[in-house]
């Protein structure tokens, strides 16, 4: 079973590789939306070292959002996903693997580049751990969360605009307890009981999050 797993998360990189523009257009979208920041606001210092915090996390999370709606929909086009559904693996477990895929080639190259747009932001150097913790915490949410709403949208025409509509609303607290996190780290207010609930988040939708996504397949797939 261990082995089927990481077959399928193997198989997804594969394929997200070949697609090769997919990914890369996630971390360009995350360098255009902060980059035009500066050009917004004002390049005063103090200004932009203020909103660091918040500018990374929302750009991060509608760059995660990109993506979403490929986590099940080409496999549900193709007929693999339901080949894939009568394998070996529980469908919870085939949600797992492709979260995992999706946060591989979506939020891990967030996480690499944010510390980049941090320096161009500002943003102070007492925040920078903070803030790479908060991404490791707080993107597996985003990945976790949204594919529940692309589990509930496949096959659908127009996807892509219910998945915003139902996961936005499920990625706010995930938003305030990150930027609180960071933003506690630079301004001295303290960033643990902001991590500490992020950390309860992950394991809360670790736990939950794949059992509601694997049932929305099963209604789909029938």
């Amino acid at each position: 079973m261990v082995t089927a797993f990481f077959s399928l998360v193997g198989r997804d990189l594969r394929l997200a590789a070949r697609g090769g523009i997919g990914s890369l257009v996630v971390v360009v979208f995350f360098f255009i939306a902060v980059a035009l920041f500066p050009l917004g606001v004002g390049p005063e210092s103090a200004l932009l070292e203020r909103v660091a915090p918040g500018v990374l996390w929302v750009c991060a999370l509608l760059a995660t959002m990109l993506s979403l709606g490929r986590m099940f929909d080409e496999d549900y086009e193709d007929g693999s996903l339901e080949v894939i559904a009568l394998g070996p693996l529980p469908l919870e477990l085939v949600v797992l693997a492709k979260v995992l895929a999706h946060w591989l080639t979506t939020g891990l190259p967030l996480m690499i580049a944010a510390p980049v747009l941090a320096v161009l932001l500002n943003m102070s150097a007492q925040g920078f751990a903070v803030l790479m913790i908060s991404l490791l915490l707080g993107t597996p949410i985003l990945s976790l969360i949204g594919s529940v709403g692309a589990a509930l949208t496949v096959g659908l025409r127009r996807g892509g605009v219910l998945i915003s509509l139902l996961v936005l609303p499920l990625y706010v607290p995930v938003l305030i307890f990150a930027v609180g996190a960071v933003e506690g780290a630079i301004f001295g207010f303290g960033e643990r009981a902001h991590l500490l609930i992020l950390a309860g988040g992950f394991f809360a939708s670790l736990a939950l999050t794949p059992w509601a996504s694997a049932a929305a397949l099963k209604m789909a797939l029938e």
